[in-house]
């Protein structure tokens, strides 16, 4: 077993959730584009400074969602995959456990105390649903391109992940705070209980429905086309 990797997942996990929620925490929630813009490059920078930091360890999943992708792509085991999401999980708990510390004898008395994920007031269940699964296969989509061996951006993909993130959380915040990302969302809602505890479902369920569109398409559009690429 190599510890390595799994430990680096979890250490940039911790990081993605203390920096992304702890964004969404002191900036007093995403009610103005100043905060949607704040949180959305916290949860992007986070992603580009650990995918340079671990990314030649583990791959710098982070994200159930991206392992997931990644397993139905073949680019990663069934053990590592469980392994990788069960640390990221762990780095989700550390993250928000520090929040908490942080902020448990503050006066919070503004629109998030978690970072937590729900639907928006207005928002029904199935819309929410459905931009998670829709959000998340754009965000892992990207993953599986800038990151191909043969196909793939390189030295640039941490840099074209993490922006493609902020991308996402910029339109999808105002819908659902943006998850896509179990492990992200599934710490901060036991911290947080109430709404984003009963609706931590979708974002369980709707990020790996995204995530298995991802590698479907891409399968679709990134695989070897053998009837005109032999030759090449």
């Amino acid at each position: 077993m190599n510890m390595k990797k799994y430990l680096a997942e979890m250490f940039g996990t911790m990081v993605l959730v203390l920096m992304g929620c702890g964004a969404a925490i002191f900036n007093q929630g995403c009610g103005t584009t100043a905060q949607v813009l704040t949180v959305a490059f916290a949860f992007g920078l986070s992603v580009v400074a650990m995918a340079y930091a671990i990314g030649g360890i583990s791959g710098c999943h982070i994200n159930p969602a991206i392992t997931f992708g990644a397993w139905l792509s073949k680019r990663i085991d069934g053990k590592d995959a469980i392994y990788y999401v069960v640390f990221q999980i762990i780095g989700a708990f550390i993250g928000s456990a520090i929040l908490y510390l942080l902020t448990k004898n503050i006066d919070l008395s503004f629109a998030t105390q978690t970072g937590a994920n729900a639907a928006a007031e207005g928002v029904s269940t199935g819309a929410a649903f459905i931009a998670e699964v829709i959000f998340t296969f754009v965000f892992v989509l990207v993953v599986l391109g800038a990151t191909d061996e043969k196909r793939g951006a390189g030295n640039f993909a941490g840099l074209a992940i993490g922006l493609s993130l902020v991308l996402v959380h910029i339109v999808c915040i105002p819908i659902t705070g943006t998850s896509v990302n179990p492990a992200r969302s599934i710490a901060p809602a036991i911290f947080e209980g109430g709404k984003a505890l009963s609706q931590l479902w979708i974002f369980i369920v709707a990020p790996l429905a995204g995530a298995t569109l991802s590698a479907a398409v891409w399968a679709l559009i990134g695989g070897e086309c053998k009837c005109c690429c032999k030759n090449k």
